[in-house]
């Protein structure tokens, strides 16, 4: 029995745990919240996230100490939001992730370091680059809960190691398939949540479909030019893990991206918005890391800068996009 720990109490971990522990994998479940890991114990579902879904004791092992569930495991998925990760791990020793194939499901970057989950991991606990594996979709975990037909790549520098996770991840309604782009995948991770925001603050200017399909159209070529820049790969971005990912964020009911963006554009405060969603949008601190990364690089990337003018400094949207649909093609 393959012995993995899922880091994290949210909606993702919670599907991740479900798809895990169905296919008879041991999971070690870290959550925060010693009330939570208690309800679990004794109701057998999550009380904050897709609380419909039941978990089979035997296979699920919830518990707040963190430093003993990575000790008893052999792959460690990350599944917290990105700005907490730092906080979240703090309590590891240097040494806690070595000998373990660390998992990342996390869509965003370290907000105070503007890097990689991947490049975090390795420089603070010495995880090498072939011991990590990155989590793309098209994926969303209401659609797993339901599970309904879902998609995911797991990017990786090691394809026998991604083949291997895959294997955990495959089941009647989840596909899995190995790509060997980690870095690629990560950033388009991160990248996908701004344009999603993007898109959510069209729907609340009430631009239409016709304008949100130009806006992804162009958003593909300002991944491209930006991975072109920051680490140079033949990639085939119509892919599931790049095209698929960036559609299902952008498009759909469950992309709290696109909600937050949606709410910014009917008006609201950047806090009010997080008060009233109670759930972090991983884009909103991304584009704040994308924003100071391309500082260097110079890359032209109008949609970028026009979502994080509205975020940070407080630009009007109407306004934003009024000058931003004059650069889009």
């Amino acid at each position: 029995m393959e012995k993995i720990a899922v880091i994290g109490g949210g909606s993702w971990a919670t599907a991740l745990v479900k798809i895990l522990s169905e296919n008879k994998s041991q999971v070690n479940w870290w959550m925060r919240n010693k009330n939570d890991v208690q309800h679990l114990l004794n109701y057998k579902h999550n009380p904050r996230y897709l609380s419909g879904v039941q978990f089979d004791l035997n296979y699920v092992k919830p518990d707040s100490d963190l430093q003993a569930v990575v000790a008893a495991s052999d792959w460690v998925i990350l599944a917290v939001p990105a700005a907490f990760v730092q906080e979240a791990l703090a309590e590891l020793p240097k040494n806690a992730l070595q000998q373990k194939v660390v998992v990342s499901a996390i869509k965003g970057m370290i907000p105070s370091q503007n890097i990689l989950i991947t490049d975090y991991v390795e420089q603070q606990f010495g995880v090498p680059s072939s011991h990590h594996l990155i989590i793309a979709g098209p994926c969303h975990a209401e659609e797993v809960a339901l599970e309904k037909q879902s998609y995911l790549t797991i990017g990786s520098h090691d394809l026998e190691k991604a083949e291997r996770f895959c294997e955990l991840l495959r089941n009647r309604y989840v596909k899995a398939n190995p790509l060997k782009d980690l870095d690629g995948v990560e950033y388009c991770a991160v990248m996908k949540n701004i344009i999603a925001l993007a898109c959510g603050i069209a729907r609340g200017l009430n631009y239409g479909d016709n304008f949100q399909a130009v806006l992804v159209s162009n958003a593909m070529f300002e991944i491209e030019r930006f991975l072109d820049a920051i680490m140079p790969q033949h990639r085939a971005l119509t892919g599931s893990a790049y095209l698929g990912d960036l559609l299902v964020t952008a498009y759909s009911q469950f992309s709290r991206n696109r909600t937050f963006g949606n709410m910014i554009g009917r008006g609201y405060s950047v806090k009010s918005a997080q008060v009233e969603m109670n759930m972090v949008a991983e884009g909103y601190y991304a584009v704040k890391s994308i924003y100071e990364l391309n500082k260097k690089l110079q890359v032209d990337m109008p949609i970028t800068n026009a979502v994080y003018l509205i975020l940070y400094e407080r630009i009007s949207p109407g306004v934003e996009f009024e000058i931003l649909k004059e650069k889009l093609k």
